[in-house]
């Protein structure tokens, strides 16, 4: 497969980057949204805030919306809800993880899977 990296808005005012990033997966039929970000994948509370945190390795999108958990924009995430994309958050900022999730080398972040029904 193809490895397609896009970086910017809409150019639209109210239309987040996570919504860019949204519309441009379901126009090429992406397989998955990576989501790069200062913490490490989706937690139970803010990590940044809270040290007893905890670390979703996987979460379906009915469980982060029940649990008001915030991972990006409503509009963006109801875009990959209706289009069954799976998201993967992953700290951008370590070194190598952008790789290492590209490549499936290993469990890097949190996946947001759908339910298929």
């Amino acid at each position: 497969g193809r490895v397609v990296i896009f970086g910017s808005g809409t150019g639209n005012p109210y239309f987040t980057t996570d919504t860019a990033a949204s519309l441009r997966a379901i126009e090429i039929e992406s397989d998955v949204i990576l989501k790069g970000t200062r913490v490490d994948g989706i937690y139970d509370k803010d990590p940044e805030n809270h040290s007893d945190a905890v670390k979703f390795p996987e979460i379906t999108g009915d469980e982060v919306l029940k649990k008001r958990l915030n991972v990006m924009d409503l509009t963006a995430f109801t875009l990959c809800r209706d289009n069954k994309i799976p998201i993967i958050v992953f700290n951008m900022n370590i070194r190598g993880n952008l790789t290492r999730v590209v490549q499936r080398q290993e469990q890097i972040g949190t996946t947001v899977i759908w339910d298929q029904a």
